[in-house]
């Protein structure tokens, strides 16, 4: 079989697009920066994650407006390029490769450090090829092992996070903390300012990364005009419900949110101080399950993002628009993410995430101003109730991505500016300085063979 007559297969439903959504997001990562937030908060945890789920949720509508408009892969990237500009559209991509394509590393680097830490005569080098190595045989073999995996392993993190909550339910009506199960105080405390709260939130929001990666997966769906923009605004809608359940809870089994031996640790600290040795040792093998879950939907969003872009002849076509006449994955896109992992070897967790957060707020910042440029000005979609969906919210949407990226740290914001002026310089050369459009593919859908 030719590699032209290959194309991406369609099997993906809505509930496997949730899972994939839920294992990207990792929604044990609420635990993992627990101690971070209730301390920018002051005790505020829950109020802050609900402050980031409305925020995201504008960004999240916009995402499945335009998937209804471009039902291809490309995400972010496809959505700026039709509806704005094909340069935006390649500077967009090329910023959400910081995201999509450094996430992986970020995601097998912090749970190597926690299998370090727990089995210390390992060292963390041999945790991270193996994560790299095992993940990265998985989404080669193909999107539908990969679905039948991540079902498993979700299954195994929510178990994890149920008998969390159970045991901090069960703990404060024993008297423990609070005491009780009712009380305003994980959301609201007169002596804490909401400055507090929003510091919080833009901490939150980092939870919530990855419900734009359904959208990569558009080409592989079944009925994807239906399906992505309900599996987007469900995948941000269930993982902001178990994020706020869970601090709540947390909060009031413990309170005081200052007293903790390690802030990076709080949350297996809480899990002992609940549930003792037995059950700390199932909540760190259900972080590393949460980590290894959204590694696969990390590593095989990207993939998908680099086809796009090969696809386009943007990036070389031979290579990033490749597809394995077998398996009919993005095989050398895989193993390019797999390679770039490796830079986990040297890196820490805040330089690798550093990158992260510039790419996807430029990127969800500008799929916000693609929802008024394609409906509500090229479209001229302007009665009062489209004039509410398709311009005040995304609005709203794109002000809420624009603060979160001015109020990164001067690191996070040197290295996405150096990023992008690479990105530029590429942008043009490819256009010989301008004069003329990247290189397009006709984005018709194909029927998988």
């Amino acid at each position: 079989m030719k590699n032209q007559e290959v194309s991406l297969q369609r099997s993906l439903t809505l509930s496997h697009l949730v899972l994939f959504g839920l294992a990207y997001l990792a929604p044990m990562i609420v635990f993992g920066i627990y101690g971070t937030i209730a301390q920018a908060t002051h005790g505020l945890e829950a109020s802050a994650y609900l402050v980031a789920m409305i925020a995201m949720f504008f960004t999240a509508y916009s995402y499945s407006q335009m998937v209804k408009a471009y039902p291809v892969a490309g995400s972010s990237y496809t959505y700026t390029r039709k509806s704005i500009n094909s340069h935006v559209g390649f500077m967009v991509g090329w910023a959400i490769l910081l995201d999509y394509v450094f996430i992986p590393m970020a995601i097998w680097l912090i749970g190597s450090s926690y299998l370090n830490a727990a089995f210390p005569q390992v060292p963390v080098w041999v945790w991270v090829l193996s994560f790299i190595i095992v993940t990265t045989v998985i989404n080669i073999a193909g999107i539908k092992l990969s679905k039948n995996i991540n079902v498993l392993m979700m299954a195994f993190q929510f178990l994890v996070i149920a008998i969390f909550i159970i045991l901090c339910v069960k703990n404060v009506m024993g008297g423990m903390g609070a005491g009780t199960l009712v009380s305003i105080s994980p959301f609201a405390n007169g002596h804490v300012p909401f400055s507090f709260v929003l510091a919080g939130a833009a901490i939150a929001c980092y939870s919530f990364l990855g419900f734009d990666a359904v959208s990569t997966f558009t080409e592989e769906t079944i009925q994807p005009e239906k399906t992505i923009p309900r599996a987007i605004l469900l995948t941000t809608l269930i993982g902001g419900a178990i994020f706020i359940v869970s601090a709540y809870v947390t909060q009031l089994v413990h309170p005081n949110y200052n007293d903790f031996k390690d802030v990076n640790s709080a949350g297996f600290e809480i899990a002992r101080q609940i549930g003792g040795n037995l059950f700390s040792s199932i909540f760190l093998a259900g972080i590393i399950i949460a980590q290894f879950a959204s590694g696969i939907s990390a590593q095989a969003s990207a993939s998908r993002l680099l086809y796009a872009m090969g696809r386009d002849a943007v990036l070389p076509k031979k290579v990033f628009g490749y597809l394995h006449p077998k398996f009919r994955t993005p095989v050398f896109n895989i193993i390019v993410v797999a390679v770039i992992a490796l830079l986990a070897l040297k890196l820490d967790v805040s330089t690798s995430t550093s990158f992260i957060n510039f790419g996807a707020f430029a990127a969800f910042t500008l799929v916000n101003v693609s929802v008024i440029v394609h409906y509500f000005v090229k479209g001229r979609r302007r009665t009062f109730k489209d004039s509410l969906f398709y311009f005040l919210f995304p609005l709203i949407g794109a002000a809420f991505d624009s603060w979160l990226l001015v109020s990164l740290d001067k690191d996070a914001l040197i290295l996405g500016a150096i990023w992008a002026a690479c990105g530029f310089g590429y942008l043009l050369f490819l256009t010989k300085m301008l004069r003329k459009q990247p290189p397009e593919l006709n984005f018709d859908i194909e029927e998988a063979v």
